[in-house]
């Protein structure tokens, strides 16, 4: 018999349901609560499911990653300055915005939020999200495993009353949570004073971040009422903040567990079904293996962050040596249908170290975090045990990071800043440019003095009408590195070999180059792309590179050709070519 997709929608929510409250005596049934939660995301009736194993994007996607306060000015509201900036400047190139949570907030820079259906009225109101929402592809974070200890829920657990009373995970000082996987230092046990008496609270990255209890399931209703109100105003790509962390157990990591990704896959058919374009991604910052564990069976994430990329290429740049960034390119598989990587090299945060774990010696790990504290980084910890920490991320501007290698800082800043974007462009996967890389952005000392806080060095706030002349001169860093990397993002935008699905083949040139293939499914288009990673000039045999034979080939970038009598081909220091046919 086949079931109507009205049928087949409550069939799936039904199981998640039972999976995900398998343990749990619950006081209504799990059909009940499909009927409620259906209800919430106002979808009692369907008449068609959504299409499986679609790539809702294409090589014109690009993304800019951005606080909703980067762009500030006296007379504006800071997301009307943020539109201009995207209307004034990125128009033509970036089609997709990611702004970093912009809801009222206690601490950690907006992922502290004091209330999830509202707009920090110091950036704008819904009115402008909803602006931007119509020109550009929005995503927004669904900032789903904890919430401010400055909010209303948690007012309420403290009073123990409703909603909130039952809201935040707890248990004992005694019980044994020695397996748990922390993200930061702080004891994760917080110990607050309610009504019913002293509780402890968990708390997986800061006391002001109590974590939620999903094994409430009014707390998963009153973030499905949060997913509906982001559809109506506009957000279509779905940032799961932190989802790793999401379900807890006393005696386990608390990590990844299996309640978590059925979460997600929940998440992901609800969303679906309400809106058939609509985007998951989750934010993942552990090893590779568990983060690639999220695309699921192509039914938990349509993207996961390709978090071992930011600090490999950091590395490979600063070494002059591609093997660790080769290998695990080489150990990648290619995303299915329906999925994609998200690349990137930079954002709010640092560079983790964590998804180097298994990649780089500990040695190598050591290097790379005294080469970038020489160039100012700051380093950010996290809790092995109750008596040891370990290096968590590095806390630098990407532009500082690259200002030289091992040997010190050197003349080939700009050349080796662009070569790191040109490698990540060329990869498969959808590209994300934090705002600060787009403009060349230096760490911020003052504001880290200021905040007390490492990842402030990279969250600059530009004065609107400071950046603006800038960025129309042509002698300083800002203009020549924006619209060098405005002019490549819509270069790659025209090559049928760059969708994020496109096929992918890495290449062996030796250590001083990191090299690969791009083409698309029906064979119509090669790219060869070739960097020299290293900050001398280079002479590579054309032989070597096994091109197709009987093609012309051209790149890209300067427009130049190969001859067919050309023998070698010579590179520039840092220099990037996308050898086309």
């Amino acid at each position: 018999m086949i079931m109507s997709p009205w049928q087949t929608l409550v069939d799936h929510v039904e199981k998640h349901l039972d999976f995900i409250y398998k343990d749990i005596d619950l006081s209504i049934s799990t059909a009940e609560l499909t009927q409620s939660i259906l209800a919430i995301m106002r979808l009692q009736q369907v008449d068609t499911a959504p299409e499986q194993f679609v790539n809702l994007w294409d090589q014109s996607d690009a993304i800019m990653i951005t606080y909703g306060d980067s762009f500030l000015s006296d007379d504006e509201k800071p997301l009307d300055n943020l539109k201009h900036f995207l209307d004034e400047y990125c128009a033509g190139a970036i089609n997709m915005v990611h702004i970093l949570p912009f809801f009222p907030y206690s601490s950690d820079d907006g992922f502290s939020v004091i209330d999830f259906s509202s707009v920090n009225e110091s950036l704008g109101d819904w009115t402008h999200i909803q602006a931007i929402a119509e020109d550009y592809q929005l995503m927004a974070d669904l900032v789903i495993n904890h919430c401010s200890s400055r909010g209303k829920w948690f007012d309420n657990f403290q009073k123990q009353i409703d909603p909130g009373k039952d809201f935040f995970f707890t248990c004992e000082p005694g019980d044994d949570i020695s397996q748990v996987v922390r993200p930061r230092t702080n004891r994760l046990l917080f110990p607050v004073d309610t009504s019913a008496g002293i509780k402890y609270v968990w708390c997986t990255f800061s006391h002001d971040q109590v974590d939620l209890d999903f094994r409430n399931p009014e707390v998963l209703k009153k973030f499905i009422e949060i997913i509906r109100l982001y559809l109506d105003m506009g957000v279509r790509i779905f940032r799961l903040d932190a989802i790793a962390f999401l379900w807890k157990k006393v005696g386990s990591k608390s990590i990844n567990l299996p309640e978590t990704h059925e979460v997600v896959r929940l998440l992901r058919t609800l969303i679906e079904y309400a809106c058939n374009d609509a985007i998951i991604i989750t934010e993942t910052n552990i090893p590779n293996i568990e983060n690639m564990s999220y695309f699921g069976n192509q039914n938990e994430a349509h993207w996961i962050y390709n978090f071992s990329l930011p600090p490999l290429l950091v590395n490979t740049l600063l070494t002059g040596n591609s093997h660790h960034l080769r290998q695990w390119l080489m150990s990648m598989p290619s995303a299915m249908d329906g999925t994609a990587y998200f690349n990137f090299i930079a954002s709010h945060d640092g560079i983790g170290l964590r998804p180097l774990e298994g990649l780089l010696s500990n040695d190598e790990e050591q290097a790379l975090i005294q080469t970038l504290q020489g160039f100012g980084g700051k380093i950010s910890w996290r809790a092995l045990s109750e008596n040891e920490s370990k290096p968590y991320e590095i806390n630098i501007a990407l532009y500082d990071a690259l200002k030289g290698t091992v040997e010190g800082e050197d003349a080939y800043n700009f050349e080796r800043f662009i070569c790191a974007h040109l490698i990540m462009m060329g990869l498969q996967g959808v590209p994300a440019f934090y705002v600060h890389s787009l403009l060349a952005t230096g760490n911020d000392y003052q504001r880290y003095f200021n905040s007390g806080h490492n990842r402030c060095i990279n969250r600059h706030q530009w004065q609107y009408k400071d950046l603006k002349p800038l960025l129309d001169n042509k002698e300083n860093q800002h203009h020549q590195v924006f619209f060098a990397l405005k002019s490549l993002i819509q270069l790659r935008a025209q090559q049928p070999a760059f969708h994020p699905n496109a096929d992918q083949h890495v290449l062996y040139l030796g250590d001083d180059y990191l090299s690969f293939s791009r083409s698309c499914h029906d064979k119509t288009q090669f790219i060869y792309c070739i960097s020299n990673i290293t900050a001398h000039t280079k002479q590579l045999s054309v032989n070597s590179i096994n091109l197709e034979h009987d093609t012309q080939f051209t790149d890209l970038i300067s427009g130049i050709k190969l001859s067919e009598e050309q023998d070698a081909l010579i590179l520039a220091p840092y220099q990037t070519v996308w050898l086309s046919n």
